[in-house]
């Protein structure tokens, strides 16, 4: 132990950054929200009554399955004493939660102290520790309206710097820094054509909306005059270019769609009429001119729309049937599924989200007064609308017959509402000039802010626009806000978790709560229902920030433990996040294994060479000192890399760097077992994963069995606890040489053994009948392999094996920043954090099953080089059973897709001793550069793989910095083995490696597509070819 620790070994959780906890709680209220004062007598009443009959009857036996005698004595109580069987749904979960035993007054306290979590968690969300809104409001005039309302804000980015830009009812725009909400300068729109007056002559009607057109820098301004006024915002000056006149009716709201990856291609101006159709102006070519060329260049080029038929190479006119009864108010656009959203005060058809190509049905709300506005965020699958009533309405985007929730507080009609997805709160205005944050968690206001307008009065509500909220997502985050002629700004927190998403380092699967947990990098820890991929609850700074390198659960699956790379280790509530226990470090070495025994025994093994124990039974000091005092004493010449336990025979295998394992018995704390002790001479490669066969161990013969694996090296090794031979077979995973196995699980009855590789790869193998087998010689043939499939672009560095029914499914993590849940046959289920859930009992809600037929030209084009240089090496990298040497290379896919392959044996090095080598080969990056010349695209793909070198060298070399200093190291001690020196006391970190040659699919590369008012979708290009639902008039 350093000397740090010898003085104060709580002093490194002392100085560590606060950990933070974040809940998302499902969108519906749970059933401890549903139970009301009484309810909760009537439980009280049935507990006591249960526990009675138990002292009666003198029967008190537990049975390790009670969840499913709670499960059905709590429904009983629930739809008997209190009638509600609706509730029969969510109780199972409640039950798993609060691992309830209805045996006397433990499942009451338990329930209670349940239910005050929950009461807690919820004062916590409308109090948050960190203040949202970071600023008092900045309150501006708006001199040059002539007290006319703001109808719309718009926020104008390109060219920089920031500013907002605000049109009046009466047609005057202003433009506004913002930095200090100041008033830059102003511009009168001029009259329409056929007005008198000439070039000076003065706009005369009412604006409706605007939109600002990002690509072509220009803000598109509609008026009631059935008019669009073009103004280009490329300069300081703002300059009115064109005027787009003769429209069939009055555009009463705009939207703007273009593609970010390619600016110059086509692009379209939607707008939503008073009659209630909806009409898509194409600009083809926006680049070379939105227009025809004008020939006076003193006025703005004015442009009749029936006119542009003959203009067909540069822009084109589609309009829509009729689908409100009443004017559209807004109207939207999400462009990955090509839909429309439009919303009207028509009480028949009050929003409408409708499909561009017609290949599905339209969803219709109807309610009751209409809709005056609404907002929705399709990665959170939430629709928000607001009446002319005081509520807000959140609604699920399948469902139209009810709402989800509905939230009271406003007094006055709201007339604008925004959701803000990361942070998970929606911003909501009255007419009375009232803005509330609620939480959509919690579906609770959280904050109240009256906007002290000077133009308020008692009793009387300024006129307000008709959009009078922006919420700005820019380096710094905004709210603006719009009172009749005046302006607010509000600061908003730049969000934590909007940061770049950091390498994981494992995961865990939590079979009672059906949530998997991944930690990652950055000291943070992230829990997801694994039924649907939603993010539950999130710990940022859980151990300051060092890195999380080991994580497991107790076994009553309601507590996670944590360790870190500089020997810390606490003990978290899965049910809120809160930290329950802080365990001594022994030493500031990173923990490499932690193993939770049944007994509420804690072991903990890493760079210390130590087997430290802790007690987290029945202790409630945060605090929890280590015992040390393992029998055997520091058997372990090199640090300890991997361990695992075997619950049926209390046995505690360890491996080290050295690639020694020992095997401990847990109850005498001494080994029965060291297998590959280093001798002179000879060198074993790290262990980097051990894993038990636990069913093996009921076998009779298990003593004459292999029921350890150990990977090393890219072999996985079958180990035996007893009898004269120990090693009993072993054989090489990788496609590659020279990699690594960094994943080993298997399934609960141990028929398969699943494995991951450093090549991104995933195997499934059948070992049902492999190691059964007694013999001294070693077996060097594979298992039969079910399943292999390229499952990341990068290492895989930890997997996790769930049953769900009776499907087996596989959470993989990777280097690549992704963590992906598959079916066993390599089927892409999904990647937790995507925008759209799925459902694990659907199989049509999958990824794989989500994609779309067709493919892109380029990914296409990649595809083929791929396999062209995969064919002129040799066999390709994947490849089906039973091919001949015709078929070699057709099928190839894109790994990122989940495609799977049964694939031949892979190659099996010359190293059969599993000794350290490194020979002098020439790598697969320099292969490929030989045979395909770098293209832009390519060069351009290497910008990510440079930025993930660049950061594993540097963690690299900080980690191999801190090796340094530790212990007493000889690092004149090295031995060398062909271009690699190996220490041979200071750890090599395997794991860690340079970045050579990533394969980038060009999907990394394209980012979201654009929404103009500031949403985070992305989609194929919109067509504007004649669709059944679309009329073009362009023929």
């Amino acid at each position: 132990m350093d000397d740090r620790a010898k003085d104060d070994p709580w002093r490194v959780y002392e100085e560590e950054i606060p950990s933070r906890t974040i809940r998302y709680a499902d969108r519906s209220a749970g059933l401890q929200d549903s139970l009301q004062l009484q309810h909760l007598h009537l439980l009280k009443d049935f507990f006591s009554r249960q526990r009675t009959l138990n002292v009666r009857s003198q029967r008190r036996v537990r049975d390790s399955k009670t969840g499913s005698s709670d499960l059905e004595q709590l429904r009983t109580a629930l739809t008997a004493e209190v009638g509600e069987e609706s509730w029969n749904s969510s109780l199972e979960e409640l039950v798993n939660e609060l691992d309830l035993s209805c045996e006397g007054g433990d499942g009451w306290e338990k329930l209670c102290t349940y239910v005050l979590q929950k009461s807690a968690h919820n004062e916590d969300l409308s109090e948050p520790k960190q203040s949202i809104i970071s600023s008092d409001p900045l309150i501006r005039h708006c001199r040059h309206v002539k007290r006319e309302p703001v109808t719309r804000i718009v926020e104008v980015s390109q060219p920089p710097p920031l500013r907002y830009i605000t049109i009046s009812k009466g047609g005057t725009l202003t433009v506004w820094n913002s930095s200090s909400l100041q008033a830059i300068r102003s511009l009168e729109l001029c009259g329409g054509a056929g007005e008198t007056g000439g070039s000076g002559r003065q706009f005369r009607g009412w604006i409706t909306d605007a939109v600002y057109m990002p690509n072509i820098h220009k803000v598109a301004v509609a008026s009631m005059s059935r008019d669009i006024h073009l103004i280009d915002v490329s300069s300081s000056a703002c300059i009115q270019e064109s005027h787009l006149y003769g429209l069939g009716h009055v555009a009463t709201a705009l939207c703007y769609w273009y593609n970010v990856e390619a600016p110059g291609e086509r692009c379209v101006l939607m707008w939503g009429d008073e009659r209630g159709a909806v009409n898509l102006l194409w600009f083809l070519q926006p680049h070379k001119g939105l227009f025809e060329t004008r020939s006076n260049q003193c006025e703005p080029h004015q442009v009749f729309l029936p006119d542009i038929c003959g203009q067909n190479s540069l822009v084109s006119y589609q309009q829509s049937p009729k689908l409100h009864s009443e004017p559209i108010n807004r109207i939207r656009y999400e462009p990955e599924a090509e839909l429309i959203i439009t919303s009207s005060e028509s009480e028949s058809s009050s929003l409408v989200i409708v499909d561009m190509k017609h290949r599905r049905e339209s969803y219709i709300w109807k309610i009751e007064k209409g809709i005056l506005c609404f907002d929705i965020s399709w990665s959170l699958g939430l629709l928000v609308t607001a009446g002319l009533d005081p509520a807000l309405r959140i609604w699920n985007r399948y469902v139209t017959s009810r709402p989800a929730a509905v939230l009271h507080g406003h007094r006055t009609t709201v007339v604008d509402v925004v959701i803000h997805q990361t942070l998970d709160k929606i911003f909501s205005y009255s007419k009375d000039a009232v803005l509330k944050m609620w939480d959509i968690c919690s579906q609770q206001c959280v904050k109240t802010l009256s906007l002290r307008f000077p133009n308020i009065q008692p009793a009387c509500f300024p006129e307000q626009g008709s959009f009078p909220l922006l919420l700005s997502l820019a380096a710094a985050p905004a709210l603006l806000i719009s009172c009749r002629e005046y302006l607010s700004l509000l600061r908003l927190q730049n969000p934590t978790s909007n940061c770049r998403p950091s390498t994981f380092s494992c995961t865990l699967y939590i079979p009672k709560l059906k949530q998997v947990v991944t930690a990652c990098a950055k000291s943070s820890v992230v829990v997801w229902d694994v039924n649907t991929g939603r993010k539950c609850m999130e710990l940022n700074n859980a151990h300051g920030q060092e890195e999380i390198t080991a994580m497991t659960a107790d076994p009553s699956q309601r507590r996670l433990i944590t360790a870190a790379s500089n020997g810390t280790i606490k003990v978290w509530s899965l049910q809120n996040g809160r930290p329950l226990h802080k365990l001594e470090a022994v030493s500031d070495a990173e923990v490499t294994g932690v193993i939770c025994l049944h007994d509420d025994q804690l072991l903990a093994v890493g760079w210390s060479r130590l087997v430290a124990r802790y007690s987290i039974g029945g202790s409630h000091d945060m605090y929890v000192k280590a015992d040390v005092s393992w029998k055997s004493g520091r058997l372990h010449s090199e640090d300890i890399l991997a361990a695992d336990h075997c619950a049926g025979k209390r046995l505690l295998a360890t491996g080290s760097y050295d690639g020694e394992i020992i095997v401990w018995t847990l109850d005498t704390q001494r080994p029965v077992a060291r297998l590959q002790r280093p001798l002179p001479g000879r060198v074993y490669p790290p262990i980097d994963r051990l894993l038990f066969l636990q069913k093996r161990v009921e076998d009779q013969q298990w003593r004459n069995r292999a029921l350890l694996l150990s990977s090393q090296a890219g072999y996985i090794c079958w180990w035996s606890i007893c009898g004269p031979t120990h090693n009993h077979a072993k054989f090489y995973v990788p496609q590659r040489e020279d990699e690594r196995v960094n994943a080993l699980r298997t399934n609960h009855d141990n028929s398969l053994l699943i494995t991951g590789d450093t090549t991104g790869s995933i195997q499934v193998w059948n070992i049902s009948q492999y190691g059964l087998y007694d013999g001294d010689e070693v077996v060097s043939e594979q298992p039969p392999l079910v399943h292999t499939w390229r499952a990341h672009e990068e290492a895989v560095v930890s997997m996790e094996v769930l049953e769900h029914g009776k499907d087996l499914f596989l959470v993989s993590v990777s280097v690549d920043l992704n963590a992906c849940l598959w079916t066993s046959c390599g089927v892409c289920v999904g990647s937790f954090g995507q925008e759209l859930l799925w459902d694990l009992n659907d199989s049509h809600t999958y990824r794989a099953n989500r994609k779309l037929t067709s493919s892109s030209t380029e990914e296409e084009t990649e595809t083929s080089e791929l396999n062209q240089v995969e064919n002129i090496k040799g066999p390709p990298y994947l490849t089906d059973w039973g091919q001949n040497s015709g078929d070699v290379g057709r099928g190839a896919r894109c790994p990122s897709e989940g495609n799977c392959h049964q694939t031949e044996s892979p190659p099996i090095p010359e190293d059969h001793h599993l000794l350290l080598q490194s020979p002098d080969r020439k790598s697969r990056a320099e292969s490929l550069s030989c045979l395909i010349s770098p293209s832009p695209d390519h060069l351009n793909k290497c910008v990510l793989v440079e930025h993930e070198s660049v950061k594993l060298q540097r963690k690299t070399a900080a980690r191999l910095e801190k090796r340094q200093v530790f212990g007493d190291i000889d690092r004149n001690k090295l031995y060398r083995f062909g271009n690699e020196c190996t220490p041979f006391h200071a750890v090599k970190i395997v794991e860690l490696r340079e970045t050579e040659d990533v394969r980038v699919m060009s999907r990394m590369l394209n980012g979201s597509q654009c929404f103009s008012r500031a949403t985070d979708l992305s989609s194929p290009l919109l067509s504007s070819d004649g669709s059944a639902l679309f009329v073009s008039l362009s023929n």
